[in-house]
């Protein structure tokens, strides 16, 4: 038996960060984005995002990796959004993501800033939001990965 207190804070974007998750729907898409997060005996404690980007904070159980954890909510949302067809203009999920981790201090600090996404860009583009995340994770910010 394994004992873990891991909480991983996961972006990832659409493909060149298209603005193609439109509201109401996207509410239908975090929904199948947990149940898929359940299915891998993860623990999701919130999801969000805007139009081109979506932020998960949890906690991954130890026999799952994190690439494998990512690969497996992008590839599942992205079957699914295309048999539902609830985005027609969504092509794909950006290849690369990035992942942060938090204390157990941090936990409602981070729940707190998922849930504001979209006060937080009323006035911060996405690409802004991933260098101050990076900044703050000490993280040298490169925008090759958000090609």
């Amino acid at each position: 038996m394994s004992y873990t207190q891991l909480y991983y804070h996961i972006v990832f974007t659409t493909k060149r960060r298209n603005p193609v998750l439109l509201e109401p729907r996207r509410e239908e898409l975090f929904k199948y984005i947990w149940g898929t997060v359940n299915k891998l005996n993860c623990q999701l404690y919130r999801i969000n995002g805007i139009e081109d980007h979506i932020h998960v904070f949890c906690s991954i159980h130890p026999k799952v990796c994190l690439a494998d954890f990512v690969k497996s909510i992008k590839g599942a949302s992205w079957n699914w959004i295309r048999s539902n067809e609830i985005f027609p203009e969504f092509t794909q999920w950006q290849n690369s993501y990035s992942a942060f981790t938090h204390s157990n201090s941090e936990k409602d600090r981070i729940i707190q800033y998922i849930i504001n996404q979209q006060e937080h860009h009323k006035d911060l583009l996405t690409e802004d939001e991933l260098q101050i995340l990076y900044g703050n994770a000490g993280l040298k910010f490169d925008k090759k990965f958000l090609l």
